[in-house]
């Protein structure tokens, strides 16, 4: 499948909102609308027997497709419906906040974000509708689904899940906020624990720090060299990161400032597999 890369707003509105949050995490005085209650999941949830990934480990993204990992790799990421790669670290990976293209009727009707005139949100770029997480009886039954998921991810023997599109509450026109985001993802990091399995932060570099508030364990991060965003990720998971970028600027950029740090690959938008003429996997 192709890869999901992250939709940033920019300028001075998406600056204000995101300044907003964070004083709101920092300074309210309760939990804020959306944060883990003990319906949600209770305090972040503790790793319990987890294996988190080698640092600075060749890596290698393969979601788009299965196949033998290239010399030196010891880090692979692939598609739930894939096996894992024997004798490596294995990242499964969950399209955890959206619904896979063709799969909206596998969706109870009330469980697809709305709009105000009943509409299906849908993430434009990528023709996927949006789950509603937005209220904690509603988070509960959309992550006993993607529950079911991470738990296959455990029977076929992966190391840790990558839910994927935790930033969807920034295309869900204001309908969802980081709050529900936080909230949800909180629950799959239980659940993930509960199955001994690592839970990895999928971009949105604007919560990294609240991983400890929501028990995330590493991160994937798609272009944070392009965008100057590794530091971020780098601090947060002190320094437990796997890079993908998707051009040879973003490769040069995050190699020249966390080369000898994070894991770092450079692959092509569609992550294809090896014969494609779209086949593009560089560390260098």
């Amino acid at each position: 499948m192709p890869v999901k890369r992250v939709l940033r707003a920019t300028g001075p509105v998406a600056a204000a909102a995101l300044m907003a949050f964070m004083t709101l995490v920092s300074c309210a005085p309760g939990p804020a609308r959306g944060t883990p209650s003990a319906r949600d999941a209770g305090s972040a949830p503790s790793p319990r027997a987890v294996r988190l990934p080698p640092l600075h480990a060749g890596f290698d993204y393969q979601i788009g497709g299965a196949y033998r990992p290239p010399s030196g790799v010891r880090i692979v990421s692939r598609d739930r419906t894939a096996k894992p790669a024997p004798g490596l670290y294995n990242i499964c990976y969950v399209n955890a906040f959206q619904v896979q293209p063709g799969e909206q009727r596998q969706w109870p009707a009330d469980l697809l974000l709305r709009d105000t005139r009943g509409r299906p949100v849908v993430d434009r770029d990528w023709d996927e509708v949006l789950l509603d997480i937005g209220t904690p009886a509603k988070r509960e039954r959309v992550a006993a689904r993607v529950g079911r998921w991470i738990d296959g991810c455990a029977d076929e023997g992966f190391d840790a899940v990558e839910p994927d599109n935790y930033d969807s509450y920034t295309r869900s026109r204001n309908l969802l906020s980081a709050d529900d985001a936080t909230a949800f993802i909180t629950l799959l990091s239980a659940r993930a624990h509960a199955r001994h399995l690592a839970i990895g932060q999928k971009n949105t570099a604007e919560l990294a720090g609240l991983r400890k508030r929501t028990g995330l364990d590493f991160a994937v991060a798609e272009e944070c060299g392009e965008f100057d965003e590794c530091g971020t990720y780098a601090k947060a998971f002190h320094d437990r990161v796997v890079v993908i970028e998707y051009t040879d600027s973003g490769l040069r950029k995050a190699r020249a400032r966390y080369g000898k740090r994070l894991s770092i690959v450079r692959r092509d938008v569609d992550v294809s597999t090896p014969g494609s003429a779209d086949y593009v996997r560089r560390t260098h």
